[in-house]
C-alpha cells in the first residue's frame, strides 16, 4: 500500500469503508435532493404550468426547457444509403467501399460512416469465425474418413 507524501497515513483507494460497512444502501438519496423534493411537494403541476405559460409568452429559456422535455434531441439517428448484401468475408470489402463512397458523396457524415465501418468490422469477424468453423469441421470430417 502507498502512503501520502509527507504523511504516514495509508491511502485506501478503492476501499474507503471499514469492513462490514458497505456505505449507503441502494436507492438512498442525498439529503439535498430530499430537501428540494420536500420544498416542491405538491407544486409540480403549478411549476409545470408556469413554465408552459412563460414558454408561450416567448421566454426562450422556458421554451427550450419545454421543448427539450417534449422532443429531446436524438443521440443517434438512422443512416440510409445503398450497400450490397454481406454474406461472405469478401462482401465486406464491397460494403466498406459503399460506406466510403457515401461519406465522400456527403450522404453520410464521417462519424456515421465510422460507426457503420465498426459494425462491418464486427460482422466480418463473425463471418470469419463461421467460415473457420466450417473449414475445421470439413477437415475433421476428412480426417475421420481415413
Amino acid at each position: 500500500m502507498e502512503t501520502e507524501p509527507g504523511n504516514d497515513r495509508v491511502i485506501t483507494r478503492g476501499r474507503p469503508f471499514q469492513p462490514g460497512n458497505a456505505g449507503k444502501p441502494k436507492g438512498a438519496r442525498h439529503r439535498t435532493t430530499l430537501a428540494i423534493e420536500a420544498l416542491l411537494e405538491g407544486q409540480h403541476q403549478a411549476l409545470t404550468q408556469a413554465a408552459i405559460d412563460k414558454a408561450l409568452a416567448g421566454d426562450p429559456t422556458a421554451l427550450k426547457l419545454c421543448l427539450d422535455r417534449l422532443a429531446p434531441a436524438r443521440r443517434d439517428a438512422p443512416v440510409s444509403f445503398e450497400m450490397p448484401p454481406i454474406k461472405t468475408v469478401a462482401d465486406t470489402v464491397a460494403a466498406s467501399s459503399a460506406v466510403l463512397a457515401a461519406v465522400a458523396a456527403g450522404d453520410v457524415t464521417p462519424d456515421e460512416g465510422g460507426r457503420v465501418m465498426a459494425l462491418l468490422s464486427a460482422h466480418r469477424g463473425i463471418l470469419e469465425t463461421g467460415e473457420m468453423e466450417a473449414r475445421i469441421a470439413a477437415l475433421e470430417e476428412k480426417g475421420l474418413d481415413r
